[in-house]
């Protein structure tokens, strides 16, 4: 599991680093979108410099979904999706973290057909995606999983309960034995 998150985290730096990037006008150099002008329907990535927290929320109405901004050291990144029914122009991002609001804007772009792609062949984004996941027992999945070895107070009960059921079984034995069942 550790290659395979290596690999991704490789993979996605790469391409972040390849790719032209668009300064967001209202956040300066804070704020950072790639590709710099997407079409409808596509990924975009979100950098964000001088957050002093390790999580913060990406709000537009560009987007499909807001996006969840996770990161260190004073940046976070994420990634969403642009609305495929979206006008292309410009719209506002609004980014919290930490008790910092940074507002910057995204411009789409039509999408060309030197892509592959025609705006009329692109699937549907769901509007309001749900947040799918596990329901009501990811709590107890989490539960379960972060503490599942026995402290020493449990080791001890059951061994004495296995040393009291094979103590059981020889008596038993011992009497079948002899014949005094």
């Amino acid at each position: 599991m550790g290659s395979a998150r290596l690999t991704l985290c490789t993979a996605f730096l790469a391409v972040t680093a390849l790719t032209p990037a668009a300064y967001a006008a209202d956040g300066g150099p804070g704020v950072t979108v790639t590709p710099a002008s997407p079409a409808p329907g596509g990924d975009v990535s979100l950098r964000v410099r001088g957050c002093t927290g390790a999580q913060g929320t990406a709000v537009s109405d560009a987007f499909v979904s807001d996006a969840r901004l996770t990161g260190s050291q004073g940046a976070l990144a994420g990634q969403t999706r642009i609305r495929t029914s979206l006008v292309p122009g410009a719209y506002q991002v609004r980014i919290s973290c930490s008790g910092t609001v940074v507002t910057g804007s995204i411009t789409v772009v039509q999408a060309s057909s030197g892509q592959g792609k025609e705006p009329s062949d692109t699937a549907a984004s769901p509007i309001a995606p749900v947040q799918a996941g596990g329901g009501g027992s990811a709590h107890f999945a989490t539960v379960a999983t972060s503490g599942s070895a026995p402290d020493a107070g449990q080791a001890v009960t059951g061994l004495a309960l296995a040393g009291v059921a094979a103590a059981a079984v020889g008596l038993l034995r011992a009497r079948r034995s002899r014949g005094t069942d």
